[in-house]
């Protein structure tokens, strides 16, 4: 069997997350591995001519991470007392290229992430952040499918 170190599950904290949680859960367990957790907050787009109320989008942002990190810590807690050592973190940016930095800076040994199934347009459109860290990330990827009757 592989050993695992480090497993990085990044979190939208939808109901997908949590089915690719398990899969990690199961895996650090089996092997001590230590669970990293991160969400990304993508950066808010400012208007071009927004004057004062640039100062009310910063607050936003330092309200999302501030949110982001309670519900982290939150999961963070429920994960220890299943004997997981867990890290988190909250960045900000693109979601597959923080997930992909994070990765190499940490030194992760597994990335556990969960599909959304989007196609179409909305793919064209928004692409796939799973996609985009299969490609680039610097170890191995576990994509955990959503099945469609979800």
């Amino acid at each position: 069997m592989f050993k695992f170190n480090k497993i990085l599950v990044p979190t939208d904290f939808s109901e997908q997350f949590g089915i690719a949680l398990n899969y990690a859960k199961e895996l650090a367990q089996s092997t001590g591995a230590e669970l990293h957790i991160i969400h990304v907050n993508e950066h808010t787009v400012y208007p071009a001519d927004v004057g004062i109320a640039q100062a009310s989008f910063i607050d936003l942002e330092i309200e999302l991470k501030t949110k982001s990190l309670n519900l982290l810590e939150i999961l963070k807690d429920d994960l220890v007392k299943e004997n997981i050592n867990v890290k988190i973190a909250v960045k900000s940016g693109r979601p597959s290229d923080q997930i992909i930095e994070y990765a190499f800076e940490e030194r992760i040994d597994l990335i556990c992430i969960a599909t959304h199934g989007r196609s179409g347009f909305e793919h064209l459109l928004f692409g796939s952040t799973t996609e985009k860290v299969l490609r680039k990330a610097p170890c191995p990827v576990l994509a955990v499918r959503i099945p469609s009757n979800r």
